[in-house]
This record gives structure tokens, C-alpha cells and sequence, in this order.
């Protein structure tokens, strides 16, 4: 009745044979799923893109600074802002229309011109520095010889 500890490990290795086959053929399997919703990999995340900036807009104001300038006041004008250096200009004077460009000089971006064209003849030019990248300052000079201090920004 006895049974060796020697006979008893035989009887479990023969015992874990079967075991070691079964997870060996396993090894070459993969599972498919029977569902529809899992037939097909899950789409890639959609990739976000960033959009460029968007131009900005600054508020100017020509403030009189001769007796020429004094007839036409305070005059408002506009600066759209490219964010690559350059801008439009635009005014209006003494019921004439002046539209143009702003441009940056390359010493840092902050200086920099901005000039208009009225749509009866009349020129506009003005020179200007930012002191930061929503305000600046500057002066302009008309073609009639008004001359004006530029504020750029609010």
C-alpha cells in the first residue's frame, strides 16, 4: 500500500501532460470577435489642426498738432494688423477716404510706416514705434501739410 515519493511525483508529472499540451496549442491561436461592432478596428482620433491666428484690429486716433490739422480735429482711423509685419491703413479726413498699408521695419518689429491714399488726391503718411504689441504711437502729416500725433491701440 505504500507508494514511494518517487512514484507520486511520476503520477503528477504525468498527471500535468495533458495541461502543458492543451496551453501549448493555444500558443498559435488568436480570437476573433463574432460580433459586427468588433469586426473592424476603431477608427484613428481625429487630429486637431490650429487655426492661424486671426488679424487684429487697433483702434487709432490723429490728435491735431499744427494749425492746419486744428480745422479737422480729432480724426479716428483703423490698423488691421496681418501678425506677419504688415497691416491696413485706412481714415477718413474731411470727408475724404484714405486706405493703405502699415508696415513694420525689420529693427524688432517695432517701429514701423503706415500710408494712405484719399480717393480725391490727398495723401496721408505716417511713421510710428509699438511700445507693445497692442499700442504704439507716432505721427502722421498730410498732404496739405496737417500734421497729427498717432495712438495706436486702446
Amino acid at each position: 500500500m505504500g507508494i514511494s515519493i518517487r512514484s507520486s511525483t511520476s503520477l503528477q508529472r504525468l498527471a500535468a501532460l495533458p495541461l502543458a499540451a492543451a496551453l501549448a496549442s493555444l500558443s498559435a491561436c488568436y480570437v476573433v470577435p463574432l460580433e459586427a461592432r468588433h469586426a473592424h478596428p476603431a477608427p484613428a482620433p481625429a487630429q486637431v489642426s490650429v487655426a492661424p491666428p486671426a488679424p487684429v484690429t487697433f483702434p487709432v486716433r490723429l490728435y491735431p498738432t499744427n494749425d492746419l490739422a486744428a480745422r479737422y480735429g480729432m480724426v479716428s482711423a483703423t490698423v488691421t494688423n496681418d501678425l506677419h509685419g504688415k497691416g491696413v491703413f485706412s481714415t477718413h479726413i474731411n470727408g475724404e477716404a484714405f486706405s493703405g498699408e502699415a508696415t513694420r521695419k525689420t529693427d524688432l518689429h517695432r517701429n514701423g510706416v503706415a500710408n494712405g491714399a484719399g480717393n480725391r488726391g490727398a495723401y496721408i503718411s505716417c511713421t510710428y514705434s509699438m511700445n507693445s504689441s497692442t499700442q504704439g504711437t507716432g505721427q502722421c502729416r498730410l498732404s496739405d501739410g496737417a500734421e497729427f500725433s498717432m495712438h495706436m491701440g486702446n
